[in-house]
């Protein structure tokens, strides 16, 4: 919880000023630049040009609106995550973690299946009790535009959000959060699944011969002596070294598959953005 509290505050400038850009604030003039074609064009401004036009209107503090109710759905997602996470399923637990000294379990279709229903329901559980407090750190941040107090605090907005939309105000743009959760989720798993299985494993096999073994072409039969990092062959040219320092191993097949989870969640995250943008406006409308 802390860890991640101290993402979120670090984090908070970055998202102020992507949710301006979002409801198309423009405060600044386009300038003349050049594209990745080397033609010039005219260029909204970017991210520090924005964050300096909020520091100058509103001082360093300005970039942290919102940061409270943010900080209250950060941990309240965390905790409520963890919690659906540790209720026993039909899995008794969580199995994609190898303990120390096990081997790393085979994925399987099945397993992957498993592990990312219960991850939806983690993370659709912790989107829809903190979704209140997401409508509120919004809704504090588009407040810049007009420079207005109306959401000036976390309690206060809970009772004007309530006296002036009812209870589904605290829910406003929950169904594409939703939907876009779900669809990265299943996408980012999917795919990393179909690159771990087809395309990591079976190619380290196929590189060994099928079933872990080595074999030297191009020379005449002789002796393989060792292993690890570096095997040595003798064979009727004299001794060769053959390095294998760059065959995966248990660790780095780990690292593999956590690297290719991290591209496969940066691709689905960008064919989901749609939602999250949809997700924001509807939060917003009308709000002021």
């Amino acid at each position: 919880v802390l860890l991640g509290s101290g993402l979120t505050v670090l984090s908070q400038p970055l998202m102020y000023v992507k949710v301006l850009v979002q409801v198309g604030y423009e405060p600044l003039p386009p300038t003349l630049g050049r594209n990745i074609f080397g033609r010039q064009v005219y260029q909204l401004p970017g991210l520090f040009a924005y964050a300096k036009h909020i520091v100058k209107v509103d001082g360093r503090a300005g970039l942290f609106k919102g940061l409270t109710p943010r900080l209250c759905s950060s941990a309240i997602g965390t905790v409520v995550h963890s919690k659906v996470l540790q209720v026993p399923g039909k899995t008794g637990g969580n199995t994609m973690l190898p303990g120390p000294g096990e081997k790393e379990p085979v994925s399987s279709l099945e397993q992957v299946l498993k592990e990312t229903s219960r991850e939806m329901v983690a993370r659709s559980a912790a989107t829809l009790i903190t979704h209140p407090f997401h409508v509120i750190t919004l809704r504090c941040m588009v407040q810049f535009i007009g420079q207005e107090t109306k959401y000036s605090g976390t309690l206060s907005a809970f009772a004007t959000i309530y006296r002036e939309e009812g209870i589904l105000g605290f829910f406003a743009g929950l169904i594409p959060r939703l939907l876009g959760d779900i669809l990265s989720l299943w996408l980012c798993n999917m795919l990393a699944y179909l690159i771990n299985t087809y395309a990591l494993e079976n190619g380290v096999k196929s590189f060994l011969g099928g079933s872990g073994g080595v074999s030297v072409t191009g020379e005449a039969e002789g002796t393989v002596l060792g292993g690890g990092d570096v095997t040595l062959f003798w064979g009727s040219k004299g001794l060769k070294v053959l390095f294998f320092s760059l065959l995966p191993k248990v660790s780095s097949m780990t690292e593999m598959k956590s690297y290719s989870q991290a591209v496969t969640g940066f691709f689905a995250s960008m064919l989901t953005y749609p939602f999250v943008l949809v997700s924001n406006l509807m939060a917003v409308n009308n709000c002021g």
